[in-house]
Formats: structure tokens, sequence, C-alpha cells
């Protein structure tokens, strides 16, 4: 395993909607065609309130019945498949630029068939050396398991690596896992969260990233 040496950075690892893909509206429309077809008297205000990437605790704050998690699941994704989001300004410009002088990885609580088909979309798949989803492993985020995989995968120690993510369980699961963590303010309903949870780093957009990374220590 490689570990950073004199505060160097070898690994830089990626939450996905949010902070490198600009997903917040195709999700939320998926999530409110959701609630109406299983008849949650929910709006964007009560998302907002209760959003979170494991969108288990989605079901839990609407009180939906864990029988009925299967269907909402198939309801969002059909919802979600009438829409096309891009990837986030700057973010091509982003990759090429670290890629160049570190190895990248995603741990993204998105399922595996869906963010897949996005990266090879966008012809991304080949700079992350890892490409964790949800249910590859049996905990999602904030559980550090999704993060220590990738790390597994990448051959890295926690030490030797920064999480890049823009939500406060992005910023819990990298302190379980040992890893430094960056947060970028994006699209979803998360900054208040975010500035709560107190992240070493708070960037204003991913095009900040590189510059930041030039002076992490």
């Amino acid at each position: 395993m490689r570990s950073a040496s004199n505060g160097n950075l070898h690994g830089v690892l990626f939450d996905w909607d949010g902070t490198l893909l600009d997903s917040y509206a195709a999700d939320s429309a998926a999530y409110l065609a959701m609630f109406r077809e299983m008849g949650i008297p929910w709006g964007l205000e009560e998302l907002a309130r209760h959003y979170s990437p494991n969108w288990y605790r989605v079901y839990r704050a609407a009180k939906l019945p864990r029988s009925r998690w299967d269907e909402a699941d198939r309801v969002w994704r059909r919802n979600y498949a009438q829409y096309n989001p891009q990837l986030m300004a700057g973010v091509r410009r982003v990759l090429a630029c670290l890629t160049r002088r570190h190895r990248l990885g995603l741990v993204t609580s998105g399922d595996r068939d869906r963010v897949v088909r996005q990266l090879r979309a966008f012809r991304l798949t080949r700079l992350f050396s890892a490409r964790v989803c949800s249910g590859d492993t049996p905990h999602k985020k904030p559980h550090p398991a999704p993060l220590r995989l990738a790390l597994r995968q990448m051959s890295l120690e926690p030490s030797a690596c920064v999480y890049v993510g823009d939500s406060p369980e992005d910023l819990e699961m990298a302190r379980r896992a040992g890893v430094r963590a960056i947060a970028v303010l994006g699209p979803f309903p998360t900054e208040q969260r975010l500035r709560a949870a107190r992240p070493e780093l708070l960037l204003q957009s991913i095009g900040e990233l590189p510059d930041a990374l030039r002076n992490w220590k």
C-alpha cells in the first residue's frame, strides 16, 4: 500500500452526483414524481430538509413503508431516465489536470448501471482507477465501507488520499475511513448542513480544486 510522504497526495477520490455531475434537476424531479405516485405529500421543501445521498433515509423520513421501497426505486429510476444531466462546469479541465499528478477514484451512492452508463457517455471511465457504486458494499454512505473498498482497489493508504464531495455524508464517510475531505458547493440542497459539518476546506465550485490541492498540507 502506498502512503503519503511529506504531505503528498497520491489519490483523489470523488463523489459523483452534485460534485462532478449536475444532476439535481433530474434527481429532484424524479423524487417529486415518485412522491406523487407513492401518495407522499412532499415537495421540494421537504426533500431539501431531508435530502441524503442514502435515499433510504429519505424514504424513512417520508414514512414510506419498507415493503414499498423497491417500488419507489423503480418509479424514481423511470422518471430519472427522462433527463440527461450534464457534467458540472469545469469538470473535464479539473480531471485532466489532476490525472497528471494523482490517481483518481469514484465513490458514489448512485446505482452502478446508471453511473457506468453516464461515465461511458462522457468518456470518463478510464480516468478512474476505482469506481465504487451503490450495492458494491453492504453499507451506504456515510459508512466508510465504500471508500475503504476504493482504497483497497487503488492500493492506497487513507493518509495518501483526499475525498471530494458535496454532502455532510461525504465528509462523515471520509473521516470514518481516515481520509481527509474537501467539500464543494453544488446544486443539491446541502449547503447549510455542509457548512455545519465544518469541512477542512470548502470550495465554491469544483473548478477551484486543482489550486486547492497544490496548496494542500
